[in-house]
Formats: C-alpha cells, structure tokens, sequence
C-alpha cells in the first residue's frame, strides 16, 4: 500500500512538474512576442525619421549646388565678355597691321620700279663708257705703237724696277740706321754680360767609367753564367762593357740618370763585395734613392743661385735633372744658370724685369730634363710643364720663342733668346761631331748657290760666316740687300744652328787687258 501510494506521489510530482514547464514556456513566448514586436515599431520609427533628415539634407545640398552653379556660370560669362572684347581689340590691330603692309607693299612696289628704271639707265651708261673706252684704247694704240697687252706689260715693267730699287734703298737706310743706333748699345751690353759672367764648361759623354780594385772583380760582376751582369742591365737599363780594358767597366746608356744610378750601384756593389742578384736590386734601390736625393738638392741650389723664388717643387726636380744632361757636351743645368744670369744682367742695364728675365732663363731649357722619357721636343714639353705649374704668361712665352719657333713678343722673350746663343756660342762651350758640322756647312753653301745670280759660295769662320760671290751682270748693288735677305731667310728656316750667321755678299767687276 505504501508503495503504491509513494509510486502514484511520484507520478503526479512529474505530471504536475510537466505541466508547469509548458506553461511557463508559453509565458516566455508571450513576453518576447510582445518584446518583438515593441522593436520593430523602435527600427521602424528610427528608420521613418533617418529617412526624412536624408530628404532635408538632399534638399539643402540641391540648393547650395544651385547656387553655386549660377556664381559660376555668371563669373563664366564675365569672363566670356572680357575674351571677346580682347579678340574684338586683336582683330582691329591686325586689321590695322594689314593696311600697314599694304602700304609698305605699294611702296616697296613703287621703289623696286625706280630701281629697275635705273638700272637700265646705267647700263645704257655703261654700254657708251665701254664704247667710249673701247675707242680711246683703240686710238691710244695707234698713236702709241703698242696693244693693250703690250702696254701694260712695259708699264708693270717699269713699275717693278721702281719697286725694287726703292725697297732696295729703303731696306738699306733703314738697316744702316737700325746699326747706328742699336749695334753699339747691344755690343756695350752683350761684352758687359759675357764678362760679368764667367761659366766653366767640361765635355760630357754617353758613358760612364767605373774603376775596379782588380781584375778579379770582372769574373764576380759578370757571375755564373752572366746571371749577375743580366741583372743589372735589365734593373738598370744601362749596358755593361766588359773589355780587355784593365781594372775598368764601361756603362754605356744615352739616359743620363739611369746611367748615374748604375754607376753608383756598381760601385756600391764593388765596395761591399756581395754581388749576386738580391745584392744588386737593394744596391740599386739604395742608389736610386741617393739620386733621386741629389737631383732634389742640385735644384734647390740652382735655385738659390739664380736668385729666384717661389718655382713649383716639380719643376726644381726637373732642374736637377738637367745636371745628368747635356746638349753637344755643354751641361745643360750650367748652360741654364749662365742664360739665367746673362739674362738677368741684360735685363737690368735696358732697365727690364730682372726677375723674370733671370727666371726665364732658368726654366728655358726645362723640357730637355723630359725629352728622353715623353714624346715631343723640348720647347713643347718645357711650355707643357710651365703651363702645368702656374709659370706666368711671360716665362712660358719666354721659353716657346727661346729657339725662334715663334715669334718674341716681350723683351724677356728676346733677352733669353740673346742669353741662349751667348752662352751656346762662346768659344769651348759647345762640340760636335765632325760629321754634323760637314753637313751643316755643305748645306750653307747649297742654300747660297740655289740662289739666282750666285756665282760662288764659302762657308768660313766654322761655319759662321757665309761668304757669297754674286754675277755683276745679274745682280745690282740695289739688288745685293733683296739676295742677302732671301738667303738670311733659308738659313733661319731649314738649318738649326746656335748662334748666329754672317752672310756676306761680295759684288765686283773686274777689267783686264794686256800691253803689247
């Protein structure tokens, strides 16, 4: 019983529990129907009123737009007017500029009808001169016995022996003018120079003589197999002669300073008695350094006793090159200070710039410390160099004239070139070889002798004066100046030479008859 009753208890519990779950359900669905329904009015008013703030605002932008649009269109038109009214001007201008042309045009007509009219008036003109003319000549010719052609070649006839007589007299006036005045000065200060100045010159050779202790020496020089020798010809550059000269070797090499670096090598070697080729390249190095040291203070003192100041250090190494270099046997670094002081001596007694004549000088010669290594002549390579080191516009024109190969334009240009040729021409400064100074005489006379009327020609006093005998019958005194001059000039242009030249022209007539 008791069981029945607890199961039956149990039962209703879980009916009536059922039952309240649905109907509390079914108020829960009520409440968020009626929750639903309440937001849905809310989207629906928010949207109503979204809406209508959209219209207002459409409204308002479709005014303000309205508004601007007729600002523009009126501003527009304002600006449509202004163009116009400036097309309207532009118009009458160039309405205006076209009547002017026309009128031009009328008048440009009118004038080139004048001109035509004109011109047929002139060339009927000119039809009676040559007319005329042509009569006169044909009347000149009868009354004269010549033609026309004829005539006017006795008149350039005449007129061409009036020519040369009076340049004949008036080159010979000038000259002996120009002597009087000019030749006593310029020999005062030349004699004065030349003996103020006083230079010792001592021949140099391509070679150098290096003396050994022994004959034995010889064998170490030249090594097993010549290794020894090879190597200081190829790291020197220089040529070694080994003869059968006792206690001496011969190095031979036309670059003077790669010669005086191999002299010092072997003598260096010679004294530390070590030859073999790692002994020889620091031998060679040391030596090369002691050079290079030595051409640096050479140019300092050349510097310092020529008295001039502030040259690029470049260029004072390039002046002590020129110790190792010479020009037919004469130093070229003492050639270079004695033009410098000739220079500066002259400069001061004509009362020009002493500085620049003496630095001039000095530097005149400068590309011959060059001219072995790089292409060109010495004049180039020295007016290259000064260009290149800020030497003032006189100096480098100084030495570009210094040889003649162009024309001197300063009075430091001309001193050098008279310093140049005293201190080349002085007696044993220079030396040549006997084969040079033949061709250079042979080629003297030829140049005499390719002149017309020459009949003979000597090259006398070493090839300082050309004496030239001419034909009488061919060549007048007035004309002896003209052949003179001619031959002066071919001198100058094909043969080099230091110095100067006398050309001498001798003219005689000569009777003879015998008594019987």
């Amino acid at each position: 019983m008791d069981t029945v009753t607890i199961i039956v208890g149990i039962i209703a519990a879980v009916v009536f529990g059922v039952i309240g779950f649905i109907l509390g359900g079914l108020h829960r669905k009520k409440v968020a129907e009626a929750a639903i329904g309440s937001a849905t009015e809310e989207a629906t008013r928010i949207v109503n009123q979204a809406v209508q703030t959209a219209e207002n605002k459409k409204r308002e932008s479709i005014l303000e737009a309205k508004d601007e649009i007729h600002a523009l269109r009126s501003e527009a038109d304002k600006d449509i007017k202004e163009r116009r009214a400036e097309v309207q001007r532009q118009e009458r201008r160039l309405i205006q500029k076209e009547e002017s042309l026309d009128k031009k045009t009328e008048n440009i007509e009118k004038k080139e009808e004048a001109l035509n009219t004109k011109l047929k008036q002139a060339d009927s003109k000119l039809e009676e001169v040559e007319a005329l003319k042509k009569s006169q000549f044909e009347m000149l010719e009868k009354v004269s016995g010549y033609t026309k052609e004829q005539a006017k070649a006795e008149l350039l006839k005449g007129l061409d022996e009036e020519l040369v007589y009076e340049k004949a007299v008036r080159i010979r006036n000038y000259e002996e003018r120009t002597k009087d005045e000019a030749d006593s000065l310029a020999r005062e200060i030349i004699a004065t120079a030349i003996q103020r100045c006083a230079a010792d010159h001592t021949a140099e050779t391509t070679v150098s003589v290096v003396p050994l202790p022994n004959d034995e020496m010889k064998g170490r020089i030249i090594g097993r197999e010549g290794r020894n020798v090879r190597t200081l010809e190829t790291i020197t550059g220089v040529d070694l002669i080994i003869d059968d000269t006792p206690e001496a070797i011969t190095l031979s090499c036309f670059e003077p300073v790669r010669r005086e670096i191999a002299r010092l090598t072997l003598e260096k070697l010679i004294a530390d008695g070590r030859i073999h080729p790692t002994r020889i390249e620091e031998m060679y190095e040391k030596a090369k350094r002691e050079v290079e040291q030595t051409i640096r203070q050479t140019g300092e003192r050349a510097v310092i006793d020529a008295g001039v100041n502030g040259i690029h250090p470049e260029l004072i190494k390039l002046l002590g090159k020129l110790k190792y270099r010479t020009s037919y046997g004469q130093n070229v670094l003492n050639h270079s200070l004695e033009v410098s002081y000739i220079a500066g001596l002259m400069a001061a007694e004509l009362g020009a710039d002493v500085k620049t004549a003496k630095r001039a000088g000095l530097l005149h010669d400068i590309g011959k410390a060059l001219d072995h290594e790089m292409e060109g002549t010495h004049i180039e390579l020295g007016v290259e160099y000064a260009k290149k080191y800020k030497e003032n516009d006189q100096v480098v024109h100084a030495i570009a004239a210094h040889h003649g190969d162009i024309e001197a334009k300063t009075i430091v240009a001309c001193l050098v070139q008279a310093a140049d040729a005293v201190s080349a021409s002085r007696p044993g400064a220079r030396r040549e070889n006997v084969q040079n100074y033949i061709k250079r005489l042979e080629k003297l006379e030829e140049i005499a002798s390719s002149v017309g009327g020459v009949e003979k020609s000597f090259a006398i006093q070493a090839g300082r004066e050309l004496r030239i005998m001419v034909k009488p019958d061919v060549i007048s005194d007035d004309k002896m100046v003209l052949v003179a001059r001619q031959v002066v000039k071919k001198i100058e242009e094909e043969i080099e030479y230091p110095g100067q030249i006398k050309v001498n022209i001798v003219r005689e007539n000569r009777i003879v008859d015998y008594a019987k």
